[in-house]
């Protein structure tokens, strides 16, 4: 039976890494990946990936979509939650003042972070909610393209 769950869950886990990778976003997985990918000049959206069914299943889609804007990040990246702990670690320590949260989006601009969508933001709402949330951030700290 857990030989079952696990195969589950780690099917779950793989789809979610490609929903956000086919989006564009560059996968890190290390906390040396994260530190060379935050700190680079320009805006970076951080999505923190989850596995979290409801509120996952609205920010992967959102996170997606949000791209498709005259504004964008200069950078895209994710991390997972649960999944790559040190990487994620790392990343969140960049997220002064936010309290842990998955998923959940941050904006950095030269390292530094801008503002987030926390879960609370994402969770309850549908995937065109957050996008437009995202995108308001977009048009505050980013450039046209």
């Amino acid at each position: 039976m857990s030989m079952d769950f696990n195969f589950f869950m780690n099917d779950i886990v793989r789809q979610a890494r490609q929903e956000i990778v086919s989006a564009g976003y560059k996968e890190l997985t290390t906390a040396a990946e994260v530190d060379e990918a935050l700190q680079q000049k320009g805006t970076t959206l951080v999505m923190i990936n989850s596995v979290c069914g409801c509120a996952g299943g609205v920010a992967r889609p959102a996170a997606a979509h949000a791209l498709h804007y005259d504004k964008r990040p200069d950078h895209v990246v994710t991390v997972f939650a649960g999944q790559d702990k040190e990487a994620t670690e790392k990343a969140r320590s960049y997220f002064t003042g936010y309290p842990p949260s998955s998923p959940s989006f941050a904006i950095l601009k030269d390292g530094k972070i801008c503002s987030m969508v926390e879960r609370h933001q994402i969770e309850g709402y549908d995937p065109a909610s957050v996008v437009s949330k995202l995108q308001k951030e977009f048009d505050q700290y980013c450039e046209e393209v």
